[in-house]
């Protein structure tokens, strides 16, 4: 009974190794929806080299199956995907798994060492090249090869110098590919839709808005930025991005395997690479021009590896996602690998406002009104030519002086509603000061004086806030009038051009 077992077995092995293998080579058609990064703050650039959001990636494919069980590989699939999160229809799947080991420099290097290959080099008195054979003795964290010369670390001298393969290991993938196995099924053309997750992506909003001179509005813009670390580029794709953070967890559908590094070929080289190629180097060009200003510039410097597109002949739609918001791009494009993408979403030209100078009380830095900084305060609402969601990001703020746009400051959004109070902080005033003194003292508490300047050459609107609520003091006995706003006390005053106001209030310890 135990050899019929053991038979059976044997045989079932057989049959499984010979079930018949369909490539899939790519999608016939795709969708990407990136979703930003759930723990960066609003505050937080995205990190091009350590993308922390993820993306929903949507394709269908056509196969030809022949009948029975079979083994479809799903070639061009993100190298960054969940494979526990795949969902597969079309097809009666039994499982699926990932073959992770991809074509890399690295994976190269561990599948010769010990062998032999070619290496060409630059000589460094002529700079010609030549080529000689090399046996590969460890890599790839410190890549030390075998000549006719004897031993020597290849990457450390600062020349041009590359290892030639002979060919590819068995085992190693070119594409990033998600094999599955079939139940027992009938054959014949199948769709399928493959849906999984993906690491490696994320986006970002970025405004710029131009302040009218008289400071009652604002001339806003922004770009949606989408960007991918991934190693696999989707062609006419339809393509979106989500608002809103969505809650994920670390482990089960979110997590992946750790990410292959790069291959470093400066790793222990002494002296170090840098300083080898001082020892060759030609004397630096002259410096070129100053550059001309451009009209507006992308909000993110990128690694020399990174294509930035912008694509501003289009507006991305925005839709509802229950409590979230989608912004499509209405047609298809790339989502390149390892670059960005930006495309307009937002375009308000003129969003009305108030500019304000700001004072915020800060018992973290001594029990003081902080320094006066500027803010453009806008309901969001139709009427005051904006009523749009806005997805947190970076802003930066210009406006014209002299003919020419400056920079006022860079700041940050948080997520905001229709209908909520939004304000763009953007840098401490210079020509409003206010100057904290103390008048008088009790037994417990002391009488407190602010005296609010403006430089300016017109009148200017002044706020003070103080906490409604403090754990150590209790503020009362204002000198004017206080306006209660939730989890504050406001003071709110026109401060006339080349003119000075003043507050008093009373501070006890609780």
């Amino acid at each position: 009974m135990r050899r019929l077992i053991l038979l059976w077995m044997l045989v079932w092995a057989q049959v499984a190794t010979a079930q018949p293998v369909v490539v899939s080579s790519g999608p016939d058609s795709v969708s990407v929806t990136i979703y930003r990064a759930p723990n960066r703050d609003e505050d937080e650039a995205l990190d091009l080299g350590n993308l922390r959001g993820f993306a929903l990636i949507s394709e269908t494919r056509t196969v030809d199956l022949p009948p029975g069980p079979v083994t479809i590989r799903f070639e061009g699939v993100a190298s960054g995907i969940v494979p526990q999160s795949a969902l597969i229809f079309g097809a009666d799947i039994r499982e699926k798994n990932r073959d992770a080991a991809l074509l890399s420099e690295r994976s190269l290097l561990d599948g010769f060492t010990g062998q032999t290959v070619t290496l060409r080099r630059t000589d460094p008195a002529t700079g010609k090249r030549s080529e000689e054979s090399a046996v590969i003795r460890s890599g790839p964290n410190g890549v030390v090869v075998q000549t006719s010369r004897g031993i020597e670390p290849i990457y450390c001298s600062g020349l041009d110098n590359d290892l030639i393969f002979p060919g590819v290991p068995a085992g190693l993938s070119a594409k990033p590919t998600l094999s599955t196995l079939t139940k027992d099924q009938t054959g014949g053309r199948r769709t399928i839709t493959l849906v999984y997750l993906s690491q490696r992506f994320d986006w970002q909003a970025n405004y710029v808005g131009e302040l009218a001179a008289d400071g009652a509005s604002l001339n806003l813009f922004a770009w949606l930025t989408m960007a991918s670390n991934d190693d696999t580029s989707f062609a006419d794709a339809t393509a979106a991005a989500v608002a809103g953070k969505v809650n994920r967890e670390d482990d089960g559908t979110g997590s992946t395997d750790e990410e292959e590094p790069a291959l470093d070929r400066r790793y222990q080289c002494w002296p170090t690479r840098d300083a080898m190629m001082e020892a060759y180097a030609v004397p630096a060009p002259a410096p070129p021009p100053p550059p001309m200003m451009m009209e507006m510039s992308s909000p993110m410097s990128a690694r020399a590896d990174m294509e930035i597109v912008v694509t501003a002949t289009m507006r991305a739609q925005r839709e509802d996602l229950g409590d979230l918001k989608l912004y499509r791009i209405p047609m298809p494009v790339t989502v390149a690998a390892r670059a960005q993408k930006q495309v307009a979403f937002l375009i308000k030209p003129k969003v009305k406002g108030v500019l304000i100078y700001r004072a915020q009380y800060d018992s973290d830095d001594g029990d003081d009104l902080d320094t006066v900084k500027q803010l453009f305060r806008i309901k969001n609402i139709k009427a005051n030519g904006l009523g749009e969601a806005l997805p947190a990001g970076q802003v930066a703020l210009f406006q014209q002086a002299a003919g020419t746009r400056m920079l006022l400051g860079e700041t940050s959004l948080t997520d905001k509603a229709v209908d909520e109070e939004v304000e763009i902080v953007f840098g401490e005033a210079s020509n409003v000061t206010s100057d904290q003194r103390t008048v008088a003292r009790g037994k417990n508490w002391t009488l407190q004086r602010i005296i609010v300047r403006n430089a300016n050459a017109a009148p200017v609107r002044f706020e003070a806030e103080f906490p409604a609520a403090s754990t150590d003091k209790n503020f009362s006995k204002f000198s004017g009038r206080m306006v209660p706003k939730p989890g504050k006390l406001v003071w709110a005053v026109t401060v006339p051009a080349n003119s000075t106001v003043t507050l008093n209030w009373r501070e006890a310890e609780k």
